[in-house]
């Protein structure tokens, strides 16, 4: 043993425990009803719950956390006093609790509760007059006056305020073997019962010491039942446990004295993980590996988690096991994990929480009157299930994980299926035989701190031994008590390991994802007050960097991860570091950060990093291990204490009224004050060693609680003024969050938009604003759920939109149409009132959408296509327009009855239209979409139209739509079909007639989503029909996305950049009229060729998801397709060596013609040319384009011709036999480019960079081709 410690007169922050306190009946102010119950009148008076009241607690206050009298008293007594009667019983039991503060500390409470026997003749006569008085009522309910009153008083089950009635019941009706006829059982007659009553004796401390606290009040209780009187009075055990026991050092164990014994308690060290006492295996047995991980998944994403459960000691050990293993992530939202009747308004609270309730046994899921659900996770821990919400993705490796947890389980013998082992949480027998010899205990202790010899510990093993094999023996009661011990001891030696090997599991999983989070983190201002002033306004983690290294498989969570609370204050401390001290947590996750690089390779690539197994397990448990088979420290004995003569006496059952006086203050205890112990020798160097960074901590703290939108002490308040002011914090909550989220995703989109040099989409990548777009919805839920008057459903939103429906529906029938497919939609001419739904116009077809959406489901249905749409701002305030339905079904205090409140809120949500979403449109892809196609020609020949029949074929990412015929003297068609995704190619053809007139010259083409209200233009430029143009009877022409609604606008651009479209007619014109008499400028046009090849290149650089479409950087404006063709234009001569308008096909065609001559003739001797796979396979792509059965015109073949090349890589080795060949020199001018060969060498160049690259060609573009 190190030594002795001691902390009298110490400050309470080192001490051990911060308060003892007791809890029971008042017998002055007597029986008062607890109201907050909910219990109904007809339950027996025995049954019913009353008001407990702390009756003492020591010391009066602390310094940091000053005594929350109130909150204490109902969280040790969560349901209030309870009786019952000697018929009844009356074992112990054990539950903890836990207190957050507005700092973000937590102090732990301890809870023994026990019955005891009534003297107080008031109260018995209380309790006797109240049972008469049920008893006549209750004989008396036949009659249908009294029936109706009894009805009318209990409380309403849609009310959330009667949650407690429909959920609990008091403890002592939850008592095994408790009958539950009224009017026969529960009565109470002085004369022939004896009354007992709860009580609670609680142990609050600043660490989680679970299983020391736990053994110490045991203790005490054994020693108050027990017919012997204690060595010293009870006053010496709790004074030593307040003031003279100190915390343990970090990285030490300390013994120190209850009652009956010695109790071993013990704190990691700096590298280790923090201190946590709470069973962890029990927690895996309730709810199964794979529920736990679920549950894990659930909270790192920051949902509603409801605990449920009979046992308030369950409810503690998974919500502690459970955040235990966030590591190094905090929880910070709402935690509470036992709330009362009085506290079940915080169900309505809109913001991420974890609490737990009390259930009667036997109650359905369906009787849960929960005022929102669509983010909900409900874990019934005694059904060992739990229900998480929609859509929640899977946690990283999950399989390889689950694997690795049950293999740690059954390395300790633990079962790793649910339900097989639960620990009761009852204490000890207080009436069970102790150690009592003194010699005995002597050899535990030395035993423990490993004092003992070979001979004495072969001794002490033989009588550990004997003890084992006598244990059913009458006659060796004390061996038996031994064998106990030991027994004891090594399952909480074996508990606290399997506590630390599977919090180790969980924590190299952490530092397996996060390993190079550091390199990720933004540090981008120049001291800690500006940063905190900008904060809302810079991103302090490249969140998109980060997860294009990360495996794909695992991107689905982690987009969800870095949006929450925990992750952002994880980041913001990250930053913080620069300036003031690092976070305990943070700073130990470093610190493994630091040690696991030492074991990495250098080429290791995170893409492609296997699972690897924690390789710390043994180390971590071999110190656990250590400090608790051997103590470092010895706490100061309890002594006896300077008290008045008298007091102190032992009355056997009854827990005795402490001498106030000897516990308030600590006292000298002469040779024991000057031991002091190592954590404060420590403490007293904290200051100099913090003083150079105060201020900044100061910052920091400040930062910490802005952080924090509620008052974590304010929440155990159930007065109205402060069940009021919470309400008002959840309304400024989801204002402020509202704003932050939508400020959030236009900053993303716009800054996407900045760092956009290429052609493809604009947009930011399909992963991120789904995970943007979900945590909007996740608000609207919460918004809408606030303030609820009764549950509507599972989705809160999408109940609302139902009800203005039903009421809105008799006046909207008869003007609208039943849908979209309707045809009354075509008589809507205008752009504007067609493509913009109204609300339930847009309620409808989502209801229309699949039979198998959930509530939540469609609710998100409708976000996403109100968001596409940009309506969603306008939709929500026609919605809340309807005040009446308003007040029918919120509570007052609810978000939406906040009228200056929901006015910003509205307007932040405006602010989402100045940029385009296109989030309806790919993620529900499997649903039937009308769309209208309007051909515009050139107006002055418009007449054209009458005399062709022409078709359209429109594509988009997700597939085409198929030939659809238009009919004669007819612009406009309406189609319906399956969703396209977004729309980049139209097939534009008429039907091959003859005549002079059967030709028409397009403008271009539009085509509306008649859902979304997108609009598309694909312009044309061109004539279609033989004898004229190229005589292409068909055209391949490529969209984009306009100004939804407005056709006279539709060459404008909408907030984001647009994708390219097809070249225009002016183009084209100047195109083609390019010749040795309009020279183009050679280092534009070779420019101009890099800027294509280059745009391709980014292209595939980009994630997969923020591709833009490829169509469009090769055959749209400024694409591959129109920078080659201006290649092979330039230096060309005039176009006398063909008939009229000048086209590249011509040449490309001529020259393989005369390639094919010249070979059969053998007359290559004249030419550069060598005949080989290059040559063979240009003449094969030409001549099977110009098979080809489309008629697509000789742009649309030189189109074909470049697309079909550049896929198959072989563009480059045909455009030096073009330079080559006989024909060349004789078309094109001496200065030409493709008589350059500087320049063709370059050019092929330029090409190759390409060929590492896998083209996929559009089906509309390669139809009709084999190759």
């Amino acid at each position: 043993m190190n030594g002795s410690a001691a902390v009298t007169g110490g400050p309470a922050s080192c001490r051990f425990a911060h308060y003892f306190v007791v809890c029971g009946v008042d017998t002055e102010t007597g029986l008062e009803p607890d109201d907050g119950a909910g219990e109904s009148f007809e339950q027996s008076p025995i049954r019913r719950s009353f008001k407990s009241k702390v009756l003492v607690h020591h010391p009066e206050s602390t310094d940091r956390h000053p005594f929350n009298k109130d909150a204490i008293n109902m969280l040790c007594m969560p349901r209030g006093l309870s009786f019952c009667t000697q018929a009844e019983r009356l074992d112990p039991r054990f539950h903890s609790f836990t207190i957050a503060f507005d700092d973000g500390t937590r102090s732990y409470g301890f809870v023994h509760t026990f019955y005891e026997e009534v003297t107080s003749p008031q109260i018995i006569t209380a309790m006797q007059t109240l049972c008469q008085m049920h008893h006549v009522e209750h004989h008396s309910s036949s009659s249908p006056s009294s029936s109706s009153s009894s009805s009318a008083s209990s409380p309403s089950t849609c009310s959330m305020d009667s949650l407690a009635s429909s959920l609990e019941e008091s403890d002592a009706e939850s008592l095994p073997g408790a009958p539950g006829c009224l009017g026969c059982v529960g009565t109470f007659d002085p004369t022939r019962d004896t009354l007992y009553v709860s009580k609670a004796l609680c142990l609050i401390t600043p660490l989680p010491f679970l299983q020391a606290s736990q053994r110490f009040l045991a203790q005490l209780h054994q020693a108050v039942t027990s017919q012997t009187a204690p060595p010293l009075p009870l006053e010496s055990y709790i004074h030593n446990i307040l003031y003279e026991v100190p915390l343990p050092p970090p990285g030490r164990s300390l013994r120190f004295h209850g009652v009956q014994g010695p109790i071993v308690c013990q704190r990691p060290g700096p590298g280790e993980l923090p201190l946590a006492d709470y069973p962890l295996g029990e927690a895996f047995s309730l709810l199964g590996v794979e529920n736990m991980v679920k549950l894990l998944t659930c909270v790192l994403l920051e949902t509603q988690v409801l605990l449920c459960s009979q046992d308030y000691q369950r409810l503690m050990t998974v919500a502690e096991g459970i955040t235990t293993l966030l590591f190094p992530f905090q929880w910070q939202h709402i935690y509470l994990p036992i709330i009362s009747g009085p506290l079940h308004h915080l169900l309505h609270a809109p913001v991420p929480f974890l609490m737990g309730i009390q259930r009667k046994d036997g109650a359905q899921r369906s009787s849960l009157h929960l005022p929102h659900e669509a983010n909900l996770c409900f874990v019934d821990i005694d059904k060992h299930c739990v229900e998480y919400p929609e859509d929640i993705p899977q946690f990283p490796d999950q399989t390889e994980l689950i694997q690795e947890l049950n293999e740690v389980l059954l390395r300790f013998e633990h079962p790793a299926q649910v339900g097989l082992t639960t620990k009761p949480s009852a204490s000890p027998d207080p009436n069970s035989p102790r150690l009592s010899s003194l010699v005995l205990e002597d050899l535990m202790e030395d035993r423990q701190n490993g004092n003992l010899g070979g001979e004495e510990l072969e001794v002490l093993e033989r009588l550990q031994a004997l003890a084992r094999r006598c244990g059913g023996e009458k006659g060796s009661e004390g061996g038996k008590t031994l064998g106990l011990a030991f027994e004891e001891e090594e399952e909480e030696l074996k508990a606290a390991k399997l506590n630390v090997q599977l919090r180790e599991v969980f924590a190299a999983r952490f530092t397996a994802m996060f390993g190079r989070y550091e390199e990720f983190v933004i540090h981008g201002a120049l001291d800690l007050e500006s940063w905190l002033n900008n904060r809302e306004g810079t991103f302090s983690f490249d969140k998109g960097s980060f997860l294009a290294v990360q495996p794909a498989a695992h991107r689905n969570f982690l987009s969800r991860f870095l949006e929450t609370s925990m992750f952002s204050s994880f980041v913001d401390g990250k930053v913080i570091s620069c300036w003031a001290d690092r976070e305990p947590l943070q700073q130990l996750f470093d610190s493994r950060l630091q040690r696991g690089r030492l074991h990495e390779t250098k080429d290791e690539d995170s893409l492609s990093r296997l699972y690897g197994k924690c390789g710390t397990l043994l180390q971590s448990a071999q110190a656990v291990e250590r400090r608790l088979l051997k103590v470092d420290h010895m706490a100061i004995h309890p002594h006896l204490l300077d008290m008045r003569i008298g007091q102190g006496r032992h009355h056997p059952g009854y827990f005795p009224k402490l001498q106030a006086d000897v516990l308030e203050q600590a006292q000298n205890t002469t040779k024991r004050s000057s031991r002091v112990t190592v954590s404060r020798r420590s403490e007293s160097r904290k200051p100099a060693a913090a003083d150079h960074s105060g201020a900044d901590n100061e910052q920091r703290q400040k930062h910490i609680f802005l952080r924090r939108n509620l008052h974590q002490s304010r929440l155990l308040d159930p007065s109205p003024q402060a069940v009021t002011h919470t309400h008002r914090e959840f309304v400024d909550g989801l204002l402020n969050e509202c704003r932050l989220k939508t400020k959030r995703m236009l900053m993303e989109r716009m800054e996407k938009e900045n760092v956009e040099l290429g052609h493809g989409g604009a947009s930011i990548s399909g992963l991120q604003e789904n995970t943007l777009i979900y945590g909007l919805c996740d608000l609207l839920e919460r918004t809408w759920g606030h303030g609820l008057q009764m549950k509507q459903g599972k989705s809160a939103l999408w109940s609302h939109l139902v009800h203005h429906q039903a009421a809105q529906g008799k006046m909207e029938a008869p003007a609208e149409s039943p849908g979209y497919n309707g045809t009354d939609q075509r008589t809507f001419h205008d752009g504007t009132v067609l493509l913009r739904g109204s609300l339930l116009q847009d309620i409808r077809f989502v209801q229309t959408m699949s039979d198998g959406l959930s509530e939540v489901a469609q609710a998100r249905a409708w976000i996403h296509l109100a968001l596409e749409k940009k309506m969603l701002s306008q939709h929500l305030k026609e919605l809340l327009a309807h005040q009446e339905l308003l007040r029918q079904l919120y509570k007052p205090h609810a978000f939406l009855l906040c009228e200056e409140e929901r006015e910003q809120f509205l307007f932040h949500l405006l602010s989402l239209n100045t940029v385009d979403y296109l989030c309806f449109t790919r993620v529900f892809t499997s649903i039937c979409i009308q769309y209208r196609v309007v051909i515009i020609p050139m107006k002055k020949l418009s007449i054209a139209m009458a005399t062709v029949s022409p078709w359209v074929c429109v594509s988009g990412e997700l597939g085409d739509s198929g030939v659809i015929q238009i009919p004669k003297n007819t612009q406009e068609i309406f189609f319906q079909c399956k969703n396209l995704g977004r729309l980049s190619t139209l097939q534009l053809g008429v039907q091959e007639t003859t005549g002079l007139l059967a030709k028409c010259l397009v403008d271009s083409v539009m085509v509306y989503n008649e859902i979304t209200g997108h609009t598309y233009r694909f312009p044309c430029g061109r004539w279609l029909g033989k004898g004229v143009g190229d005589g292409s009877l068909e055209r391949v022409l490529v969209g984009q996305l306009v100004s939804p609604g407005v056709e006279e606008d539709a060459g404008r651009w909408t907030g984001t950049p647009p994708e390219l479209a097809s070249p225009s007619q002016s183009v084209r014109a100047v195109l083609g009229s390019l010749g040795s008499r309009s020279r183009m400028d050679s280092l534009e046009v070779q420019e101009d060729m890099r800027e294509a090849a280059n745009n391709l290149v980014k292209h595939f650089h980009k994630p997969e998801q923020e591709r833009g479409n490829l169509t469009v950087l090769l055959c749209g404006e400024g694409g591959l397709v129109l920078a080659l063709e201006k290649f092979l234009l330039h230096g060309f001569k005039s176009g006398r060596l063909f008939q009229r308008n000048v086209f590249v096909w011509d040449f490309v065609e001529k020259a393989v013609v005369s390639m094919e001559t010249a070979d059969q003739m053998g007359d290559l001797h004249g030419s550069t040319l060598t005949k080989g796979p290059p040559c063979d396979s240009l003449c094969h792509y030409i001549n099977a384009i110009n098979g080809s059965p489309r008629n697509i015109g000789k742009e649309g073949k030189f189109q074909l011709f470049v697309c079909l090349g550049i896929r198959d890589r072989l563009l480059s080795q045909w455009l030096p036999l073009l330079a080559e060949c006989s024909l060349t020199a004789r078309t094109y001018e001496d200065g030409a480019l493709l008589r350059d060969r500087a320049a063709v060498h370059s050019l092929c160049r330029i090409l190759q960079t390409l060929h590492e690259f896998s083209i996929t060609l559009e089906a509309a573009l390669i139809k009709g081709v084999d190759l």
